[in-house]
């Protein structure tokens, strides 16, 4: 396009499509307008509801201190757009750009910008998953329609999994003086995100506010009464816990299943794409006309090893969406990569957690300040020689500083004293993530019999 007068004809007369209404479409789409685009601009989304902010439904909602409905995200400016909502996306054509919707009809583009982002993993079961009861939270209907229940005030809620969603609607629960019990399959909460030391910490946070925690097990089944409410869940230590509001939050799923066949480089793990958030086809060639940013996307980072990483925070994808659509109108010479240091909060049992750069890379952890022992804290993360993520527990204020060490790759552990470092400070210690390589979870299955008509298959649950 350079010198030709192509790319000017695009800005003033192109047609750009975002699929994906959500926090990083409607970003891109106020990118696209602030920075002159003036042509065509579609926004698809699978929901009915025009984008909205997700960190409220986790927390201000379900204490009930915020209606759903009133989560919408504020418009920075006009976007002019074509809205296509309710109806998601089912395939896309990249020899005819065109996106195919799921009503049948088709949306041509000239450059398309994908920001499906993630959905909630459902219980596996799918009997057990329509309970009456069985709730999963990741869209305002979701946290709506769990709101409603924990008004309700049931008898005792389950959480499935104590991940950070898992966590804070665990936390959430008890500030509403509802009885919780949290199931975690790892050795503790947090644990693949932060570590086994800082894990311990939100083992102790979750406990000391009242949570039953029921760490190193899996929920086996769940039962439903005569009316098909459910009841109770089993657990593969045996136990069982009575319920009447089970909670399952065990991960995302990317939303990426619309682009099967399309030759795309999408899958399960999210859209693979440069740096300036070119998407690849299955070829490992980058794309020039379609572009990836928010969860869905995974893309290297040059100070984290040009590992390809796929972020579920709200920090990355504002800033990958306006990179995207800055490239998405720009001459090749002019694109810029997206390098945002990823950051992510949470905020549970009275505590605002905080991290900078990407902890569950690292090794090893020194707490440079405060004490694990008062749950206020600032641990360092270490990989390879080098500062690599920090993490703050109601010490956020010091986290700019650790954010700096880690662009500078600064060396790890630290070598400056701390002011108040306490004595168990002093040198760093594995921070216990667990091996991905060793399954921490799952049942034992074993065949037996002779011939094939004797075959059996033994299923023995995880403890």
């Amino acid at each position: 396009m350079i010198g030709d007068g192509s790319l000017e004809r695009f800005r003033r007369e192109g047609r750009i499509v975002v699929v994906g209404a959500s926090l990083a479409g409607l970003r891109a789409a106020e990118t696209l307008r602030d920075k002159g685009f003036a042509g065509s601009l579609t926004m698809i989304g699978d929901e009915p509801h025009e984008p909205y902010d997700r960190p409220p439904l986790s927390k201000q909602v379900l204490l009930g201190k915020a209606a759903a409905e009133r989560t919408a995200l504020p418009r920075l400016r006009s976007v002019d757009a074509t809205w296509r909502l309710g109806v998601p996306a089912a395939g896309l054509d990249m020899a005819a750009r065109r996106v195919r919707l799921a009503d049948g009809d088709e949306v041509p583009y000239d450059r398309l910008l994908i920001a499906t982002g993630v959905r909630a993993h459902p219980w596996p079961r799918e009997a057990e998953a329509q309970l009456d009861g069985v709730f999963v939270l990741r869209t305002r209907d979701d946290s709506a329609a769990l709101a409603r229940r924990l008004e309700a005030g049931p008898k005792r809620v389950l959480v499935i999994g104590a991940g950070f969603t898992g966590s804070e609607i665990a936390s959430a629960c008890r500030e509403r003086g509802l009885a919780v019990t949290v199931a975690e399959r790892g050795a503790a909460p947090l644990v693949g995100a932060l570590g086994g030391v800082v894990g311990a910490v939100a083992a102790e946070m979750q406990r000391e506010h009242g949570v039953d925690l029921r760490c190193g097990v899996m929920v086996t089944a769940l039962e439903g009464d005569a009316s098909g409410r459910v009841r109770a869940a089993q657990l593969s230590d045996g136990s069982t816990v009575e319920t009447d509001v089970v909670i399952v939050s065990l991960g995302a799923t990317r939303n990426t299943e619309w682009l099967a066949g399309s030759g795309l480089g999408a899958g399960p793990r999210g859209i693979a794409c440069d740096a300036g958030c070119r998407a690849f086809d299955i070829r490992g060639i980058v794309t020039d006309d379609i572009y990836a940013a928010g969860d869905v996307a995974r893309c290297p980072h040059p100070l984290f090893g040009y590992q390809f990483l796929s972020l579920e925070h709200w920090g990355n994808a504002v800033s990958q969406a306006r990179i995207a659509a800055h490239n998405m109108i720009s001459e090749s010479t002019d694109r810029i990569p997206h390098m945002e240091v990823p950051a992510f909060w949470s905020s549970q049992f009275g505590v605002n957690i905080k991290s900078v750069g990407v902890p569950s890379l690292g090794t090893e952890i020194l707490i440079s300040q405060g004490s694990l022992k008062d749950h206020r804290f600032l641990g360092v993360y270490g990989y390879q020689g080098r500062v690599i993520g920090a993490v703050a527990f109601d010490h956020a204020r010091w986290l700019p500083f650790y954010q700096e060490l880690i662009e500078t790759t600064a060396p790890f552990p630290p070598s400056f004293p701390t002011v108040d470092r306490r004595s168990d400070g002093q040198r760093p210690i594995d921070a216990d993530f667990p091996d991905p390589s060793v399954p921490t979870h799952g049942p034992t299955v074993t065949l037996g019999g002779y011939s094939p008509a004797d075959r059996r298959m033994t299923f023995t649950p995880a403890h």
